[in-house]
């Protein structure tokens, strides 16, 4: 068959940007290493839309969490995995999880009974000169990344991806913390959390002492860099250790005292809305429940509410803030897109919209039209928003969805008021949108 697109990737990301647009009339190449003779360490299956770690897909509350309002937007965008979880549902409180093999049936034999689709068993190892969507997730192949990093001029893109903690600004206690730069160089651009001696000695030796994560089969060998060191194993090198690295006092007043702490702990702005703040040199494998527990006896971080807890894995992922346009599009090779884990968004829900997005994009190049970008104020928009330039490209990290990457809400209100009032008002952003691609269609 002859396509008007190609598709390299069949997981989560590529399985929805295929169903897109072969639903939108446009016949599609998928290529799929897996059952070709080629296969990645974490998959045990040929099916498309394989889900490798977990069976769930997190919250479905669409009132009062960002991944459920993104679960509802999706439904109404028709995407095809976010329906096909919703019939192989299994019992999961208010989570969406599924039987995964039922699942992933299901995914595979709608898309290869497409009369628009040809799912084609082959490794791509090099950029097509044709209209392309890459999907290829974190285990992108080796060839196919040095490819990229060719292109892009990125450098290596299989790594341990060092994740610091990120906070919701208005969780941060700032009777406690303050801000400033370092010898008062660039303005007040960290928030700053002072540890006396006796709280420094005490939060090492509980970084020291907590559950730590284990490595998946396919990170054993993957060395550390020694820029991403995971901060409990700085904390196990020495007391001081953090002292003098990311922890250090040195040309930090404290307003309150008039002199440096022993240790402090920075947050760097991590996103333009100024909502969200990254925890400096606080990559970690420690557990999340203990990530929560122990960094929340930081002065200034007791109520701190995560948007993103800390990680070291193997992971493949671009610059996307650097490299891609709005539409998702490469900027020194605009024939390809990008879609799912390897943009840099988080999660197998995020994966999928952004697969979705792709893929509606490059439908709408396809035909000479222009797609506008769903607002920033949705779930879907503001991931979309996150990844192609809302992020700043210096410190991009993979990150799922949530409220921080939506412009914030006017006014103070009760934690559960003020997420009710994203959901709300995304809901009325999605429906103004989905009315403007229809008063298109129709002119």
């Amino acid at each position: 068959m002859s396509f008007d697109i190609h598709i390299i990737g069949g997981g989560l990301a590529g399985s929805e940007a295929a169903w897109q647009l072969a639903e939108a009339g446009l016949r599609v190449r998928l290529s799929e290493m897996r059952g070709g003779g080629e296969t990645t360490p974490a998959h045990e299956t040929d099916c498309l839309a394989e889900m490798v770690c977990s069976n769930s897909f997190r919250s479905d509350d669409a009132d009062h969490n960002a991944v459920g309002l993104l679960h509802q937007e999706m439904r109404a965008l028709g995407s095809l995995i976010i329906r096909t979880a919703d019939r192989h549902r299994v019992p999961a409180g208010s989570a969406l999880a599924v039987d995964r093999e039922c699942f992933a049936a299901e995914v595979t034999q709608r898309i290869a009974q497409h009369p628009n689709v040809a799912i084609v068993r082959e490794r791509v190892d090099t950029l097509p000169d044709h209209a392309t969507i890459i999907a290829t997730g974190p285990l992108t192949g080796s060839r196919l990344a040095e490819a990229i990093a060719g292109q892009t001029g990125e450098g290596s893109l299989a790594f341990f991806d060092a994740i610091a903690p990120i906070v919701h600004r208005d969780s941060i206690n700032m009777d406690m913390a303050w801000m400033a730069a370092r010898w008062d160089k660039g303005g007040k651009d960290y928030i700053n959390c002072p540890l006396d001696k006796t709280q420094y000695d005490t939060f090492v030796e509980a970084l020291v002492e907590g559950e730590k994560m284990p490595f998946h089969p396919w990170e054993k060998d993957t060395p550390y860099f020694e820029g991403c060191m995971p901060i409990e194993v700085m904390a196990e090198r020495g007391k001081e250790t953090l002292r003098h690295g990311p922890m250090k006092p040195m040309g930090l007043d404290n307003p309150r005292t008039g002199r440096w702490p022993y240790a402090v702990v920075q947050l760097r702005q991590d996103n333009a809305l100024a909502t969200l703040w990254n925890m400096v040199g606080f990559q970690t494998k420690l557990k999340h429940g203990e990530q929560v527990r122990i960094f929340r006896t930081i002065p200034g971080l007791e109520n701190a509410e995560f948007a993103r807890l800390g990680g070291i894995h193997r992971n493949i992922f671009i610059n996307s803030p650097k490299l891609l346009d709005r539409e998702l599009r490469l900027q020194s090779k605009p024939n390809v897109r990008f879609a799912g884990q390897i943009t840099g968004c988080e999660g197998y829900v995020e994966s999928a919209a952004v697969g979705l997005l792709a893929a509606r994009f490059a439908a709408a190049d396809l035909r000479g039209e222009t797609l506008p970008a769903p607002p920033v104020e949705t779930a879907i928009g503001a991931l979309l928003t996150h990844i192609t330039g809302g992020a700043d490209a210096e410190t991009f990290q993979p990150m799922n969805v949530n409220f921080g990457l939506m412009p914030p809400i006017d006014g103070r209100s009760k934690k559960a008021d003020r997420k009710k009032a994203y959901t709300d008002r995304a809901r009325a952003a999605l429906q103004a949108w989905l009315e403007r691609l229809k008063m298109t269609e129709l002119a």
